[in-house]
């Protein structure tokens, strides 16, 4: 936040917690940042105790998740679209009404000091409307707020949106993809979990490092667990970056991979879009006790050098190219027996984790990101010899980033490609209680936050005719 914005009066002070918090927001609105990677750096900075850190990750992270609800009552508060609101007094009023609505902090407490902020940073103008509107959504009661915002709403899914704080094109996809499963009465429990904050989850890199004594094991994940207690930054600094933050969703669709087959000594493997690396990594490791040998490559040299940071806590040489995905079967024929293949994508997974990512995107990116993973996986097939395998993987249940990219793969391969059975894979990995609401043709298999409590993961595994 630039030194020119800042309006307060010398005896004006505002909790640090809820400084740090209208920082990190406005600049998710205003740069297109990202929560997850400013807010840690924010408190670092801020100085903030253990009972502060909680606080600010609460306001910035609940204010955002749930800022398509706030704005619908917001609207009806102000009596004016959200649109007609200047950024900066908006992003206040959000923060307000996630304390008064999400957290049921005391009115003159969230009013108070949200109106400060709108003094400190915003217009002088604005001061009375933010007062105004904050006052009175205090007026009626969390329960009175989503009848008004049910009332208000034009469909039963701009409802179900509005609620769950959802684009309503989101909500739709979403049901699409349950429905492939006969599992459409799921959504609202899908729509529920994604405004859940996920517990922090770690990875012991196998045969590099093991679960601590008090940590809790996930309930798939072989190699994970949770509950392992502190500033997590110290957990894996504490064992020499050996232990990871990771999603379990993550770590099980890495070690599908690896560990669908057994591993001959001296096999190639390729992480095709390996940044920031958490994936890679775990292959490293995977590699190092199978012997076999780990390429990495990512276009952006930004992430490449996160890679290169990812892996050197395993002891084995893992270069690291930086060479456009789509090239590399071109670049490298028949050169790897197994690729992985993390496609970009929507993201739609992990807005447990990533909060702002539901509002950053809209439908016509699927068409382009699914343009791209169909280049991205041709060129992995591409680049894999006869007899290999391929890991298809995306953070998104999207269809169309998902069974519909596989299917027209394996039909583009006339009949080089065909599909393994990558539930019966996790499940080996992660016992018979996996379920994965297996319709009996479908060999791809997706992971669900509501479900597993996992990002909402999928992966299907090709192999490539001898």
């Amino acid at each position: 936040m630039t030194d020119d914005r800042r309006r307060s009066r010398p005896d004006e002070r505002i909790q640090p917690a809820r400084l740090v918090a209208f920082d990190v927001i406005s600049a998710v609105s205003r740069d297109d940042a990202y929560a997850n990677l400013l807010l840690p750096g924010a408190i670092a900075a801020a100085g903030l105790d253990r009972a502060d850190a909680a606080l600010a990750t609460e306001l910035c992270y609940g204010t955002l998740r749930m800022s398509g609800y706030y704005d619908r009552i917001i609207a009806i508060a102000a009596g004016r679209p959200v649109g007609q609101i200047d950024e900066t007094v908006l992003d206040a009023l959000r923060l307000g009404c996630h304390q008064v609505i999400g957290m049921r902090v005391a009115d003159h407490a969230a009013v108070n000091e949200s109106v400060a902020l709108v003094r400190r940073y915003g217009s002088r103008s604005a001061v009375g409307f933010a007062n105004g509107v904050l006052r009175a959504i205090t007026r009626r009661s969390p329960d009175a707020w989503t009848r008004a915002v049910s009332e208000a709403a034009t469909s039963a899914d701009d409802r179900e949106a509005a609620l769950t704080s959802h684009p309503e094109w989101v909500l739709r996809a979403f049901r699409r993809s349950l429905a492939a499963e006969g599992r459409e009465s799921e959504l609202s429990d899908l729509l529920r979990a994604d405004n859940d904050a996920p517990a922090v989850n770690f990875a012991a890199l196998p045969g590099l490092a093991s679960r601590p004594a008090e940590a809790s094991p996930n309930r798939f994940s072989p190699v994970g667990f949770t509950g392992a207690g502190g500033d997590p930054d110290a957990v894996v600094t504490a064992a020499a970056g050996r232990v990871r933050v990771q999603d379990e969703g993550s770590q099980l669709v890495a070690l599908a991979l690896a560990r669908a087959r057994p591993v001959v000594p001296g096999e190639t493997w390729l992480d095709l879009c390996a940044g920031p690396g958490g994936k890679t990594a775990l292959l490293a490791a995977e590699a190092l006790a199978a012997g076999a040998h780990l390429t990495a490559n990512e276009l952006v040299p930004a992430r490449a050098e996160l890679v290169r940071r990812a892996v050197a806590p395993v002891p084995l040489d893992v270069p690291v190219t930086v060479l456009d995905g789509t090239t590399v079967g071109e670049r490298h024929p028949l050169a790897f027996d197994r690729v992985l293949v993390d496609a970009p994508c929507t993201g739609l997974g992990a807005l447990r984790r990533r909060p702002e990512a539901r509002w950053r995107k809209q439908p016509r990116d699927v068409a382009e990101l699914a343009d791209l993973q169909a280049r991205l996986l041709d060129s992995a097939i591409a680049a894999t010899r006869p007899g290999g395998l391929v890991a298809y993987v995306t953070c998104s249940p999207h269809l169309a980033e998902t069974r519909a990219v596989v299917s027209a793969a394996v039909r583009r391969s006339r009949g080089r490609v065909s599909e393994l059975d990558a539930g019966a894979v996790l499940r080996g990995i992660a016992g018979d209680g996996l379920d994965l609401g297996d319709d009996g043709e479908r060999l791809s298999a997706q992971l669900w936050p509501h479900r597993h409590a996992t990002d909402a993961m999928f992966i299907a595994l090709l192999a490539v005719a001898e």
